[in-house]
């Protein structure tokens, strides 16, 4: 008979930890290193799939001019390649003329520094009374040991890593030309290989999703393209009336800047003309400051909601969030990636699920649009007449309603009717 501190064999053998537990030891561990294997991975791999990803955007975005110029007869590697070349020198122009303008103010800046801060001194103490003394200014920027000279030692030794990132952004570039002339010369054929593998039925629905994703990504780059333009325009034209220096390249900063940079583009696109016109004179610069701030509520509360409705229809909240999330997860890349990639979601996503008619609260009016003038309406019978088909406005809470209907129609309906929504209709014209 046992005594109770004696261990036996049935004791031992309750003390033994389950089998479930080394087996969950085993998978907890294989999966925390395959999780440290992917991670390392994919970190390694981070610029290549940028690369590809910057790739696919611009094929998309270059897909519709290629299609154009081989319904032409030319051969769709002779338009990918006229097209990225005429990319290619747009941006090294743009850059030419930027670094040269940022050179010439350097250089003048540092050569007649002690004139331009006589003059910013004078303006500070006439306009706001203060009492600055510009001897002191000046010694404090010429002193070896002062902060000004300090910093410009310290920035001396970056010019090596300067041209090697500078080296660095030129090879990336170069590979995303060449992805992206493989990606739009073999068109045809890469989708042609994916739609092998796939029912006709799939094959309609991964060509449609294609096409919407062309049509989103060259309507964003036309919108942009369009809206770079006017401002590039009118900053010229206001930049050089002032007198400002380099207006040309200035306007074209404006321009890129704030179309191509989401949410910080605008403020970082007009502060360089502001900065170098206060360098000549500052009441010039507030000029500057102002048509800028006034150009901006005129290009967002006029420009931009006619030219986007016509090529990428993307809620304003919606492609700022977008925008934000793109700029957190691949910083300026994706901030700019971000938008057109919404608006392919949202189009992909009008074909999910069922719609439903919205009744009429005061949660759920819209605006009442103008009533056209007759301009406009003489404009909708020229289209419905050269289409042979009634006008039928779509009202909302109503059946459709025929307006206008041309004479050649034939009153048995046989011709289809022009159904347009009224948000349509306001904006012809």
């Amino acid at each position: 008979m046992s005594s109770p501190g004696d261990v036996t064999p049935e004791s031992v053998g309750d003390r033994r930890l389950p089998r479930w537990v080394w087996k969950a030891a085993v998978v907890f561990w294989g999966v925390y290193l395959l999780a440290t294997l992917a991670q390392d991975f994919i970190g390694r791999l981070g610029g290549f799939f940028l690369v590809v990803l910057v790739s696919l955007f611009l094929s998309l975005a270059i897909e519709p001019g290629v299609n154009h110029l081989a319904a032409r007869g030319w051969r769709r590697g002779s338009a990918t390649a006229l097209i990225l070349l005429g990319v290619v020198v747009l941006f090294g122009l743009f850059v030419v003329a930027i670094a040269s303008l940022v050179g010439q103010q350097i250089a003048d800046l540092l050569g007649n520094s002690e004139t331009y801060v006589n003059k910013t001194v004078d303006f500070l103490n006439s306009t706001f009374n203060a009492h600055i003394n510009a001897q002191r200014v000046i010694d404090s920027i010429n002193d070896p040991e002062g902060p000004v000279q300090r910093f410009i030692r310290s920035q001396q030794g970056r010019v090596v890593d300067l041209s090697v990132a500078a080296l660095g952004l030129i090879v990336q570039m170069l590979t995303v030309m060449l992805f992206t002339f493989y990606l739009v010369a073999d068109g045809p054929r890469l989708r042609r290989a994916v739609c092998s593998r796939l029912t006709p039925s799939r094959q309609r629905r991964v060509l449609g999703a294609w096409e919407v994703a062309i049509d989103k990504t060259g309507g964003y780059l036309y919108s942009r393209a369009l809206l770079a333009g006017l401002s590039a325009l009118f900053h010229w034209i206001v930049l050089t009336a002032i007198g400002t220096r380099a207006p040309l390249a200035l306007a074209l900063w404006v321009g890129l800047m704030s179309q191509f940079l989401p949410v910080i583009g605008t403020y970082l696109a007009g502060a360089l003309p502001v900065l170098i016109t206060f360098i000549d004179s500052p009441l010039r610069a507030v000029i500057v400051l102002a048509f800028v701030i006034l150009y901006q509520q005129i290009e967002n509360y006029l420009l931009l909601p006619r030219i986007t409705s016509r090529t990428m229809d993307l809620h304003p909240a919606i492609a700022f969030g977008s925008a934000l999330v793109g700029a957190a997860l691949l910083g300026a890349v994706g901030a700019v990636l971000a938008i057109p990639g919404a608006a392919m979601i949202q189009a992909l996503a009008k074909d999910i699920g069922r719609r439903h008619e919205v009744i009429d609260t005061k949660l759920t009016t819209l605006s009442v649009k103008r009533r056209l003038s007759e301009r406009k309406w003489a404009r909708l019978k020229r289209t419905a007449l050269a289409q042979g088909a009634p006008i039928v406005v779509a009202t909302a809470g109503d059946s459709p309603r025929a307006t206008e209907t041309p004479d050649e129609v034939d009153s048995t309906g046989a011709e289809e009717p022009v159904f347009l929504s009224e948000d349509r209709v306001d904006d012809l014209g």
